[in-house]
């Protein structure tokens, strides 16, 4: 790249305070030494990152995948994830570049009418994900504990005291939280894997596309799940903010270093969702498929199929142990991720426990309707309709996203190469034409419906 190139410097507006003031440039990044200690200081915002990609709504999607269509939906699972590894490699080098978050670009790109209607579907798409994780956390303790789910529910608005003590303590100490609780999950599913001992060759064939997917608009309507549940539109928000919690130096040198090692960074925590995502789904084949067991939708009934199907009684134990972790982990991540958003487009400050209420009450109430309408299975479909909710709201981040980071102006040196540019739009390409193909399909649904 020319001198003259990478002396263009990004724009940002001044009038802001840096994303997660307190926290921003708060953990020291070692400038010299072994390789190695520098990965390690960048580890952490990816592993946060990828918590909303195994948070409570994919397990619905990947049950009621595995369950229905074997391990056809794989190849769902892993194009979902190399989808979600180039946009958050976008989302960082937007936060790294501009010194701006998502909302913060693009308040400053868009009008104030334009900054609304994102806000606020932003803030749908936070609700749909909170409402994941408060359905999953009651799920999870009720079958721990025997709590009813009604009761699960509203236990968790309390969990606004955890993040307030995690976030008191420093953003280290959030990142240490988060990433046990991963290794938890993750020790829970390769139990459970070698418990259920899948077919290899199957497997590794799931990973291959098929047309069916396409084709099935019952396996249409579970991708697209798989999708929304995959690639989160507020993630891309929380990852341009959280790398800039390091405290790399603000040059092109420093910059650009930094991009490198929070790629890294990002690319393997998701590798680690990844696994887990794929784990769902192949534990819902090998265990309930291959036993005819077609239509796995609700989690309390994975849990009761798990024990008698393997012969193993732990295994139940370590799956609800697994979707406990998952959704206290989502609790935290989804707490800042609202915090960002809300201050970035609207400039608007809230305490963290205001905020965490405030979040927590929009998701708890629909729950609460559901399961006092139609009982405790209820909540299963509802789980698979807010990662639906979440896919449809993709596009609203996805592509103000791709526009920052193609503008030099933004950007300046570290503006996109085409040909990354080219792979983006490409992905954002087919998350428009899946939500068309699922609205069409909708629509299909309902005439046939008045018709009859």
């Amino acid at each position: 790249m020319s001198s003259s190139m990478s002396s263009v410097q990004p724009t940002s507006p001044v009038s802001d305070s840096p994303s997660l003031g307190e926290m921003h440039a708060s953990v020291a990044v070692s400038r010299r030494g072994h390789w190695g200690f520098r990965l390690l200081a960048f580890l952490g915002p990816g592993y946060m990152v990828s918590v909303g990609y195994m948070d409570p709504g994919n397990w619905a999607t990947g049950l009621a995948g595995g369950s229905r269509f074997g391990y056809m939906l794989l190849s769902v699972i892993l194009l979902s994830n190399v989808m979600a590894i180039v946009l958050q490699a976008l989302a960082a080098r937007l936060g790294i570049a501009s010194d701006m978050d998502l909302a913060q670009a693009c308040r400053a790109r868009y009008s104030r009418g334009t900054t609304l209607v994102l806000w606020a579907v932003c803030e749908l798409a936070i609700i749909a994900c909170d409402l994941a994780e408060v359905i999953g956390t009651a799920i999870a303790l009720n079958l721990l504990l025997g709590v009813p789910i009604i009761w699960g529910v509203v236990i968790t608005a309390v969990d606004v005291v955890l993040v307030l003590l995690l976030m008191h303590r420093g953003f280290r100490a959030l990142e240490a939280f988060v990433i046990a609780l991963l290794l938890v999950i993750f020790g829970c599913f390769v139990v459970q894997i070698v418990l259920a001992a899948p077919p290899l060759q199957e497997v590794l064939g799931g990973f291959v596309p098929r047309w069916q997917v396409v084709a099935d608009p019952q396996a249409l309507y579970l991708a697209i799940g798989i999708v929304g549940a995959t690639v989160m539109p507020h993630n891309l928000y929380l990852h341009s903010s959280i790398v800039q919690t390091r405290a790399y130096p603000r040059t092109p040198v420093g910059r650009r270093s930094a991009l490198r090692w929070a790629v890294a960074d990002s690319t393997l925590a998701l590798m680690l969702a990844l696994f887990i995502n794929a784990s769902i789904l192949i534990l819902a084949a090998a265990v309930f498929h291959a036993q005819h067991h077609f239509d796995v939708e609700e989690i309390e009934q994975a849990y009761q199929l798990l024990a008698p199907v393997l012969g193993v009684g732990v295994a139940a134990t370590l799956f609800a142990t697994a979707l406990l972790a998952s959704g206290i982990n989502s609790t935290v991540t989804a707490t800042l991720a609202g915090q960002i958003v809300m201050e970035g487009f609207l400039r608007l400050r809230l305490r963290p426990w205001l905020r965490r209420v405030l979040t927590r009450g929009l998701a708890i109430v629909p729950v609460i309707v559901v399961v006092a309408l139609y009982g405790e299975q209820g909540t299963g479909r509802l789980l698979l309709l807010s990662q639906v909710i979440l896919s449809m709201q993709l596009p609203f981040a996805v592509i103000p996203l791709l526009r920052c980071v193609a503008d030099r102006k933004v950007m300046g040196a570290l503006v996109a190469p085409r040909w990354l540019m080219v792979v983006a739009w490409l992905i954002a390409g087919v998350i428009v034409v899946l939500n068309v193909k699922l609205l069409g399909d909708y629509a299909v649904h309902l005439m046939v419906g008045v018709s009859d």
